[in-house]
């Protein structure tokens, strides 16, 4: 890192079905969007952290990230996933995403929203 830089949160939310496939296919797209949106490279990232909540069985989403193609290589980044808390009128089938890295000092971050988890943050969701 050079003296420019400063650490961000880059967030994301993908939705699935439970399958091993379409969760590789969600985390993979999802994550992609976020590192060629923010220009991040993995000697930028510090840690990527996922929710997902219980519905979704079939596959832990950083293994699914780890397994699956990326626009970057994720082999040595620190992955850590827990499952989303249980809340009235949570959004089903949710892959939650906080990716913590490395950017310029004047980066603005965007985050990536998409299949269906647009109306967590309708805010972001038009940002790809």
């Amino acid at each position: 890192m050079n003296t420019n830089t400063r650490l961000y949160g880059l967030r994301g939310a993908v939705c699935a079905e439970n399958s091993a496939a379409s969760i590789t296919d969600a985390v993979c797209t999802m994550c992609s969007g976020l590192f060629t949106l923010n220009a991040v490279s993995p000697a930028d990232i510090v840690s990527i952290q996922f929710t997902i909540t219980p519905d979704l069985t079939a596959l832990n989403p950083a293994a699914a990230l780890r397994r699956g193609k990326c626009s970057i290589d994720v082999s040595r980044c620190a992955l850590f996933c827990s499952q989303e808390p249980v809340a009235d009128h949570m959004l089903p089938a949710t892959i939650r995403v906080l990716v913590t890295a490395y950017m310029r000092e004047d980066a603005e971050p965007r985050h990536v929203y998409m299949r269906g988890a647009e109306k967590l943050r309708p805010d972001f969701a038009g940002e790809k």
